[in-house]
């Protein structure tokens, strides 16, 4: 099992620096702002021989009840409960403040083992904040440099004894059919601002997971949770609102924006989250169009149904919108819910496993040509330059999204409305919903070219 460490500071002490250089890639936003960090970033990953699994957390600092400022320190609170240990950062340059006072004290009464490291190391300006750190009592601090990698190796070395010495794979996923054992599953929770996602991330996993409130915009990195559903191991990323680009502002939301397209990239499955009160607006579009270009299988979380009274003729308009502007996802999954009440959260994840299904599903070779002589047969390929087009033969290439291989003559030519008449037949006759199609061509070589 991986060393569970959550790292712990005030705001802006280098704690979301550390935790990618630990994670080995930019999984939080970095910037010079305080407070850019909000929910629990989770990340796997084996850094000098150990298995870590890493949480990054929001700045540690008190705040009114019922604040943005408070609920933060509710989700760093869990977050320490959750660890097995803690990594306690300060700022070196600036020398132990009464908040970093504060937090030892706290993560004294945790009672989880505590390694203080001493950031911001890289010149002589922070050895006077070296020696202070002392006087927190939590044992000698380690001098690093979180942006230029500079201690990792007595870091590691304070690691070493709290973790297990086992030879686990590196956080690798498994395909299906190895061994029995199934695939991780990566979903992502993706949307326009204030739809309700983090909120949905929390129904389903029954937990105060992400952060939520009234303000729009709460949430800015990935946030990533660690999740079993009928015994299937599930990676949900809840992720910041995607806006129109011509209404991004600052460097952090556009920060915030290319972390979302990453977890859509990486995602095996995207549950779009919709609100029920203003249904498929052309952001909505963009998004699931966006979701399918990546290859990503598709489905439709409908929110604030509670708030809809016409229900069985709401979800009829929508359905029929879907299938008429998206057609490269004809049939995707609606699923009407309520993240407030929980109405509808029980037939998501059903949803989910159907459109995972769908997405790696392979068809065997001998069926596709069958289905593509009837397609021909109804619907011969055009002329061009008075010689008609010739299919010869189908197979799947591979699956995620399901890919296929079309051999025969002049297939550049093909028209994009004939390879659509094809993806609509596969769909029909083999039930592939809620998923992309694409199709490559190969065509055979005239042997009078040339000559």
């Amino acid at each position: 099992m991986p060393l569970s460490i959550a790292i712990v500071g005030r705001p802006n002490v280098g704690k979301s620096t550390l935790f990618n250089r630990l994670a080995g890639s930019k999984r939080a936003i970095i910037d010079d702002t305080p407070g850019v960090t909000r929910d629990r970033s989770i990340a796997l990953n084996r850094f000098a021989g150990l298995d870590l699994r890493l949480i990054d957390t929001a700045g540690f600092e008190k705040a009114p009840p019922e604040t943005l400022q408070a609920r933060m320190l509710v989700q760093t609170k869990a977050a320490i409960e959750d660890a097995e240990i803690c990594l306690f950062v300060i700022d070196a340059r600036e020398g132990v403040t009464q908040g970093d006072e504060i937090i030892a004290e706290s993560l004294r009464k945790s009672g989880k083992p505590v390694i203080l490291t001493a950031n911001k190391c890289e010149g002589t300006a922070a050895d006077p904040g070296l020696m202070e750190a002392y006087a927190l009592g939590l044992g000698e601090p380690i001098a690093i440099s979180a942006e230029h990698s500079l201690g990792f190796a007595e870091l590691v070395a304070a690691l070493s004894p709290h973790s297990q010495d086992n030879d686990n794979h590196d956080a690798e996923d498994y395909e299906e059919g190895n061994g029995g054992t199934q695939r991780t599953l990566r979903l992502a929770i993706v949307g326009r601002p204030n739809v309700g996602k983090s909120s949905l991330l929390n129904q389903i996993l029954g937990q105060n997971r992400s952060l939520v409130g009234p303000e729009a915009g709460i949430t800015r990195d990935a946030v990533l949770a660690e999740w079993q559903y009928e015994g299937r191991d599930i990676l949900l990323h809840d992720t910041a609102g995607l806006r129109k680009k011509a209404r991004v502002t600052g460097r952090i939301e556009q920060m915030s924006i290319d972390s979302t397209l990453n977890a859509v990239k990486f995602a095996d499955c995207v549950v779009l989250v919709m609100d029920a009160t203003q249904t498929l607006e052309r952001q909505d579009l963009s998004i699931a169009d966006m979701s399918a270009r990546e290859g990503r299988a598709l489905i439709f979380a409908v929110n604030k149904w509670d708030l809809i009274d016409d229900r069985q003729g709401t979800l009829k308009i929508l359905r029929e919108k879907v299938d008429r502007l998206l057609p490269q996802i004809f049939g995707a999954e609606l699923v009407a819910v309520s993240a407030l009440t929980g109405e509808g959260i029980e037939r998501l994840m059903p949803a989910v496993m159907k459109a995972d299904r769908m997405w790696n599903r392979r068809l065997p070779t001998s069926v596709l040509n069958r289905f593509l002589e009837d397609a021909l047969a109804r619907h011969p390929p055009p002329a061009v330059r008075g010689r008609r087009i010739r299919i010869r033969y189908i197979t799947q290439a591979k699956a995620r999204p399901p890919t296929f291989m079309i051999f025969g003559n002049q297939l550049p030519a093909l028209p994009e409305s004939y390879l659509r008449y094809l993806a609509n037949g596969l769909r029909s006759k083999f039930k592939l919903l809620g998923t992309p199609i694409r199709f490559n061509t190969r065509s055979s070589k005239n042997p009078f070219t040339n000559k």
